[in-house]
């Protein structure tokens, strides 16, 4: 919910900053019948452009090609008069739904190149400020941010998801507390400092110092405060334990399990576990430690099983 949250978000708040911007350099002159036309052309060639990108796929250098595709979709779409961050999120979400070879490998690399983007980022950003005026904000900077965190963003969320009654009143709590901000925010408020805007300086410092208190209040309390909200899980094993993948296409699935001490009671080896027909135990993970299984082998509580199972339908 928190990422599908985060990333909806971003289109939008583009465009807000667009408008607002046309707003303040334009003025009177600007309709709301163009402002009208303006969103439905930028959500409307955004969303066909960000579909069209996602739906092209290749078996060789998919990793590239994904790549590829996200920074295509923002071009074409951003040339085209659509919104290019709606492109690049619809792309994203087809390519994730998508069935193709190594998908944990090219998300491994997505992910390896979204933290490089980050970094970059955030190191340009904080190049573009000045502490002394960081400080001349620092008093409203914190009223505003304390309004977003304990009144604005709570109500917000309560009010969005009160059609949702199963959700329960920790899991909207959680949801209250965990709206950080990250670069978005700082990127979008160089827009008013491009366009000279008045004020626009000012406007940067106050978002950079908001974004920043959120990091340093929110983002240090995400797992204390899901702790506290009794939202935490157990920890189970994943298959990521072996780094092992199959094609989609396989008739086939793995699945990964920790055996516990109940799991042992039957009996300590794997011919007296007594699987599921058509499971095979392909790898045991101890402590670290790889072991190819046997039907003798003895198991202990701890141990992660990597299981190959026939699909249903076979």
């Amino acid at each position: 919910m928190l990422e599908l949250e985060s990333g909806s978000n971003d289109p939008m708040a583009y465009m807000l900053t667009i408008i607002l911007i046309e707003v303040a350099t334009v003025g009177a002159r600007l309709s709301v019948g163009e402002v009208v036309l303006q969103l439905i052309l930028q959500f409307g060639v955004g969303a066909a452009i960000g579909l069209a990108a996602g739906s092209g796929q290749a078996t060789a250098m998919i990793a590239i090609l994904v790549l590829g595709s996200a920074f295509l979709s923002f071009a074409v779409a951003t040339d085209l008069g659509g919104n290019g961050y709606l492109a690049v999120y619809l792309c994203g979400i087809v390519f994730g739904n998508s069935s193709f070879p190594f998908r944990r490998g090219v998300a491994k690399f997505t992910d390896g190149i979204t933290w490089i983007a980050q970094i970059v980022v955030f190191i340009m950003l904080g190049l573009l400020v000045n502490p002394r005026e960081m400080l001349s904000v620092a008093a409203v900077s914190t009223i505003i941010g304390v309004f977003m965190i304990l009144v604005g963003r709570p109500l917000s969320v309560f009010l969005s998801l009160a059609p949702f009654r199963k959700l329960r009143l920790r899991d909207k709590a959680f949801v209250s507390w965990v709206g950080l901000r990250g670069a978005v925010p700082i990127i979008f408020a160089t827009y008013p400092v491009v366009a000279d805007v008045e004020g626009a300086s000012q406007i940067f410092n106050i978002v950079f110092f908001v974004t920043i208190l959120s990091l340093i209040v929110q983002g240090t309390t995400v797992i204390s405060s899901a702790r506290r909200l009794g939202l935490i899980e157990s920890a189970s094993a994943s298959d990521d334990d072996f780094g092992v993948e199959l094609a989609d296409e396989h008739p086939s699935s793995l699945k990964t399990i920790e055996l516990s001490e109940a799991d042992l009671s039957g009996g300590d080896t794997l011919k007296e576990m007594h699987l599921p027909e058509g499971s095979l135990v392909m790898l045991i993970n101890r402590d670290g430690r790889y072991i190819v299984p046997n039907g003798t082998r003895r198991l202990k509580a701890g141990d992660k099983l990597l299981i190959i199972r026939e699909s249903e339908s076979q």
